[in-house]
């Protein structure tokens, strides 16, 4: 009988096909970047960053939907349905809500201001002041953000290839930052569908191989059945529940708020469409992603559990992180399809890739109108092509020498995810209180931004102090290692960034949206004295 640590090393063993198809996905990413670098080169700062606003609906919705999925998206959420049952599936309750709001109250504005920077709007609201606040808050969250994003999938190819992460780490990224620099938002819009692609294609085939190995649709549902694995959130009024109605509808509301409309990385897209009625349809096709993406993710975590249902790979450690179940099925399920391992690994780093440049693009966009344009002299057409490029590239290089220093942040790596998570209530609460509050000026909303991003702040450190000192625990649902066909010493692996990510982060925007409305009202009453 094999040791665990043979079958663990068994499943690490990537065919130069794999590496075939891996590579073949990133050279086609750069192909993308020379055409609209070097045969459509972009004339103008409007044509690079907003492709000037005569983006077709198709590739504009699968971009929207493939940057605002990262990797940690793809391997986190089945972990959590693996671990805590389905109840996060409905956090779509919040998505369906946000994409109501936005469709009514963000997009009309913004498109009648025809703005190029989402933070344009709190200098014509507020001043500039609030204007570099709310940008500052948008860069500081991103810098936290992206390498995390590229963190993830370097180690999910670690796992099922052994490769060091600080090798395929620079070169996938260079390849990112080079079509992102050359192709502007055209570029980064055309990668976003070809690698949206990928990543469902890869998704897909493994959840159908799978489904089929264990016998079928029904034998899935029937072991996670017997486990309470598919369920419904908890109806409590109670925010020490992992996941209750409440929460999911009110939190997740306010979180992909805070992060779609009022974010410059999916703003811009939705403001590269020719009108406002395409930027809707885009709008409800992005909800119609974010509920593909969920079911995949969702089927991923009770497949993943029916394959393992007598031998649980956390309990017998042959998945050392809960964040290796996904990578682990594949290695296990399809290793005799050539390509198909390459093929998803190819997927997990595209939805790292698609969130990567996205975001370089929208900080070159913030940093040229919100921090440039305001302060100093206007540049000519070639020296702004210059700046922004520059930009994309310091940014992007800064990104990946932060992966190195993710890699050693260990225990706090989660505390910086739920700090970047952060921010998003209290930008939220800026744009609420200039769009619905017309009463306040520029000092009341500046402090209820700050109070807004303290509070969430304090929550998300003691809820870590909280975790820590094993204050705060949720009943995992049962995990059986009878039927094992290796040896093992049983563990069970500490929680991971990537699932506490999911937990925590529909909760910090509530709790910074309602302190930064409250606070605008201290500045006025002390002043008044």
């Amino acid at each position: 009988m094999w040791d665990v640590s043979e079958v663990r090393k068994y499943h690490q063993q990537f065919l130069w096909i794999d590496y075939l198809v891996f590579v073949v996905m990133l050279a086609i990413c750069g192909c993308v970047g020379i055409y609209f670098g070097f045969v459509k080169k972009q004339k103008s700062a409007q044509q690079y960053l907003m492709g000037g606003r005569n983006m077709s609906l198709m590739p504009v919705t699968f971009s929207l939907v493939a940057s605002f999925i990262s990797g940690i998206s793809l391997l986190g959420m089945p972990t959590e349905v693996y671990v805590y049952g389905t109840s996060y599936f409905f956090v779509l309750i919040g998505a369906l809500c946000m994409t109501i709001i936005t469709s009514y109250t963000f997009l009309p504005l913004f498109y009648e201001l025809r703005l190029t920077s989402a933070y344009e709007y709190l200098e014509l609201r507020f001043d500039k002041r609030v204007r570099v606040f709310g940008s500052v808050l948008f860069m500081l969250s991103l810098m936290a953000w992206l390498p995390i994003v590229i963190y993830v999938p370097a180690l999910a190819f670690n796992q099922v290839t052994g490769v060091n992460i600080h090798i395929v780490t620079p070169l996938v990224c260079f390849v990112c930052i080079f079509y992102t620099s050359m192709g502007g938002l055209k570029a980064v819009v055309w990668t976003d569908v070809i690698q949206t692609i990928s990543m469902f294609g890869a998704m897909i085939v493994v959840l159908v191989k799978t489904t089929l190995m264990v016998g079928g649709l029904g034998e899935v549902m029937k072991n996670n059945w017997a486990t309470g694995r598919l369920e419904a959130p908890s109806l409590k009024f109670d925010f020490t529940e992992r996941y209750s109605i409440w929460a999911l509808t009110i939190g997740a509301t306010v979180y992909y708020t805070g992060q779609v409309p009022v974010s410059q990385a999916m703003m811009q897209r939705f403001l590269a469409l020719p009108d406002l009625r395409t930027s809707k349809k885009a709008l409800w096709g992005f909800f119609g992603g974010l509920v593909f993406t969920s079911l995949i993710c969702v089927y991923s975590g009770i497949v993943v559990y029916a394959r393992y249902h007598d031998c649980d790979p956390l309990d017998s450690n042959l998945a050392v992180a809960r964040d290796q179940l996904l990578p682990l099925l594949v290695m296990d399920v399809l290793k005799e399809w050539p390509g198909i391992p390459g093929l998803f690994v190819a997927g997990i780093f595209s939805a790292a890739l698609s969130s990567l440049s996205t975001g370089l693009n929208s900080m070159a966009a913030v940093v040229l109108e919100d921090f440039y344009k305001p302060f100093f002299k206007e540049l000519s057409t070639f020296h702004t092509q210059i700046l922004v490029r520059s930009v994309v590239v310091v940014m992007g290089v800064l990104c990946v020498a932060l992966v190195f220093v993710v890699e050693q942040l260990g225990s706090v790596l989660q505390l910086t995810i739920s700090f970047s998570s952060a921010t998003g209530g209290a930008q939220l609460a800026i744009f609420v209180m200039g769009i619905f509050l017309p009463f306040i000026d520029s000092t009341s909303s500046l402090c209820g931004g700050v109070a807004g991003l303290a509070a969430t702040w304090w929550v998300a450190a003691h809820a870590q102090l909280a975790q820590a000192r094993g204050a705060l625990k949720f009943a995992e649902k049962p995990r059986y290692v009878y039927n094992c066909t290796y040896t093992f010493v049983a563990s069970v692996p500490t929680e991971t960034s990537l699932e506490k990510k999911y937990h925590y982060s529909i909760i910090y925007p509530t709790c910074g949206t309602w302190p930064s409305v409250v606070a605008w009202r201290s500045p006025r009453l002390l002043f008044s004295v």
